[in-house]
């Protein structure tokens, strides 16, 4: 840590921009043309620094998620019929907690159980470890390793001390996926494990007697990246799962538990949460922490058309912030489109907000929020993305994934 004075909370401090390219560098050499040109505003050249208020008040809510998520009301709940069939041992990889930060608190503005990222965020924190920013990492001292060992524990829940010996990394098309540096990245470092690892598109996968196969190789362990959370479009993905044939992680049933946006209404809903026999000091958490929301079709559209500027629209089953809107920024046309149901309102709970100057321009206004990625209750890594305009967007010079320091 360094002892230079430190940035005040909700800042910006520069990172050490030669380190970060020497390190993109080495991945372009080893895997030419893996990275592209649209990725260049995938890291910024900043890190945010954010008070120990904050993220005390993000842990508190990520605990009392995990604890009310663990309860028999809440799964009974969310879960409904799903809840008799399969269940998995295996909780699911990359839960991302995504918050805003500002004067009035950290706000949990969404879970996702499918959050990208992860290994990239990964490699951006190793490339400054000499660089001496001020204040705290939070999480795991190798962020990679304990993604490694994240994978090796959901295989043991499912299937015991037999070794993980084979890793597919699954996603539609995955070459032409934005973030399929990443998966690169996690083929490495499986790899480096001692596992084989493959990145595949599922049409590529064959099911046999005992599993699922890619060629010749049986997959134990699917890392799946689909945004089809169901896996509706999948069947031979769900059969295997529901039969227990391959261990998938992250799965249907995280979803349904954690990521489904309709559980944020429940989450901020007091009456709810009493009634499901949670302790005062987590539900006060949540209370605090988590913005009010409600279902679409709660209320009616005079109503919505109102008081919309006080609110943020998001599809239910939507994700990376697609067909979300702020309330003052919607036309009527959209307007009509969200009304007729399958989204929540979330009430406004604003980002934070950093000046943050790029190249000779002058220094521009970047929202950002922070994304801690969970595992079994745990932050391994926090990480902030900055943006213009309504949601993140990886498109803004000067945006992207951000380092997150706390300031002591």
């Amino acid at each position: 840590m360094s002892t230079e004075k430190q940035p005040p909370a909700n800042s910006v401090t520069r990172i050490n921009p030669s380190a970060l390219a020497s390190t993109l560098q080495a991945f372009r050499d080893q895997h030419p043309g893996v990275l592209q040109p649209m990725h260049d505003t995938m890291f910024s050249e900043t890190a945010i620094c954010i008070s120990h208020a904050h993220l005390a008040q993000m842990k508190s809510v990520i605990a009392a998620v995990e604890t009310l998520v663990s309860l028999p009301t809440w799964q009974a709940r969310v879960l409904g019929e799903t809840r008799e069939n399969y269940l998995p041992a295996n909780p699911g990889v990359f839960f991302g907690y995504d918050f805003h930060l500002n004067a009035d608190g950290a706000h949990l503005i969404e879970i996702n159980t499918n959050a990208g990222g992860g290994f990239l965020s990964a490699l951006f924190e190793r490339s400054q470890l000499v660089a001496g920013l001020p204040g705290i990492t939070v999480g795991a001292a190798n962020p990679e390793q304990a993604f490694v060992d994240m994978f090796r524990r959901e295989w043991e829940l499912q299937r015991g001390r037999v070794p993980l010996q084979s890793v597919a990394i699954v996603d539609e098309n995955p070459q032409a996926q934005y973030f399929y540096p990443e998966f690169v990245l996690a083929r490495d470092a499986f790899e480096r494990a001692g596992i084989r690892a493959f990145i595949a598109d599922p049409s590529e996968l064959k099911s046999g007697v005992d599993g699922v196969y890619l060629g010749d190789t049986h997959i134990g362990l699917v890392y799946n990246r689909l945004t089809d959370f169901s896996l509706a479009q999948f069947p031979l993905l769900l059969n295997d799962y529901k039969h227990n044939l391959l261990v998938l992680t992250p799965h249907p049933h995280a979803y349904q538990l954690y990521a489904d946006k309709r559980n944020l209404a429940l989450l901020s809903d007091e009456a709810f949460l009493r009634s499901t026999g949670l302790d005062e000091s987590n539900l006060s958490a949540l209370l605090e922490g988590v913005p009010q929301t409600v279902l679409i079709e709660s209320r009616d559209e005079k109503s919505w058309w109102a008081e919309r500027k006080d609110w943020f629209f998001k599809p239910a089953t939507g994700f990376g912030g697609r067909g979300s809107y702020r309330g003052d920024k919607l036309t009527r046309g959209v307007f009509e489109e969200i009304v007729h149901g399958g989204y929540v309102a979330q009430r406004k709970a604003m980002p934070g907000e950093v000046m943050v100057q790029v190249g000779e321009a002058e220094a521009a206004a970047f929202k950002y929020d922070v994304r801690c990625y969970v595992y079994e209750g745990e932050i391994q890594l926090m990480v902030a993305r900055m943006y213009q305009g309504q949601t993140t967007n990886f498109r803004t010079p000067g945006g992207g994934f951000a380092l997150v320091r706390v300031l002591n």
